[in-house]
């Protein structure tokens, strides 16, 4: 698991390796994740959006944007988390994951972005 804090919010991520299977003839590696959003200020907060960048061992990238996370734009109490599992499907058994959540402070009404730690991806056969 990685966890990482950004202006009072805790974003944690575990990683699953789903399998391989067959897609356009090509071989695809699945992997599952679990975020957790953690609000550790003191205000309440909502997620707006998400930006991730996906890369896999073969060199390739596919940067991903969006509103919410899984149709969700939770709004988050001192205290509270959400929690959402989401996935990716790449070409090689290895890669890695990074981006941001933009969010909007309500007491302020300022926007900010919180950082999604790096994490890496691996298919547990591949690994010495």
């Amino acid at each position: 698991m990685v966890q990482q804090v950004t202006r009072g919010i805790k974003i944690s991520v575990e990683t699953t390796f789903e399998g391989t299977f067959y897609k356009n003839y090509r071989i695809q590696f699945a992997y599952g994740y679990k975020v957790t959003i953690e609000n550790q200020s003191k205000d309440v907060v909502q997620l707006l959006a998400r930006h991730w960048t996906i890369k896999d061992a073969l060199n390739h990238i596919e940067t991903v944007n969006g509103e919410g996370v899984i149709g969700k734009k939770p709004v988050l109490n001192p205290g509270e988390s959400h929690t959402y599992t989401s996935g990716c499907l790449l070409s090689s058994p290895f890669g890695c994951m990074s981006g941001h959540f933009n969010m909007v402070n309500f007491s302020s009404a300022n926007k900010f972005q919180v950082i999604i730690p790096s994490f890496k991806l691996s298919a547990p056969f591949a690994l010495n």
